[in-house]
C-alpha cells in the first residue's frame, strides 16, 4: 500500500480556543484489488487545536463509496478516524473523494482512493 506524505495541519493561531485537524495520510492507493475483494481502508487524524473536534459530515462523491466517521466530538490531543468501504465489485481503475466537514479551520479537507479493482479469474 501506498499512502501520501503530505499530512494536513489546520489550526488557525490567531484564535487560542480553536479546534484543529491533522490527518496522517489524506491519499490511500490499493494498487491492485480483486474482485469483490476488501476496499475498506482508515484515515487517521488528531484534534491539533484547543477546543472539542466535531465532524459535521463526511461525503463521498458517489454511492460506490461509503464512509463511516468518528461521531463524538474530539478532545484536543485525540484521535478519530474515517473508515471507507469502496465497492470493489467495479471492475477497472478509480479514484474516488471523501470530503470532511468540521468546525477546524480549513473545511472541507478531501481524501482521495486510489486503486484497480481485476477482473473476475472466471471472465
Amino acid at each position: 500500500m501506498v499512502y501520501s506524505q503530505n499530512p494536513v495541519k489546520t489550526e488557525n493561531k490567531n484564535e487560542t480556543a480553536k479546534p484543529g485537524i491533522e490527518f496522517t495520510e489524506l491519499r490511500h492507493d490499493f494498487e491492485k484489488i480483486e474482485y469483490n475483494g476488501d476496499g475498506s481502508c482508515e484515515f487517521e487524524f488528531t484534534n491539533n487545536g484547543k477546543d472539542l473536534l466535531i465532524l459535521s459530515n463526511v461525503t463521498s462523491t458517489c454511492g460506490c463509496t461509503a464512509p463511516k466517521w468518528t461521531r463524538a466530538p474530539i478532545q484536543p490531543g485525540e484521535k478519530g478516524k474515517i473508515s471507507v468501504k469502496y465497492d470493489t465489485r467495479r471492475v477497472g481503475p478509480f479514484t474516488k473523494s471523501v470530503r470532511v466537514y468540521s468546525n477546524a479551520t480549513e473545511t472541507p479537507i478531501t481524501l482521495t482512493i486510489t486503486g484497480t479493482v481485476e477482473k473476475p479469474q472466471n471472465q
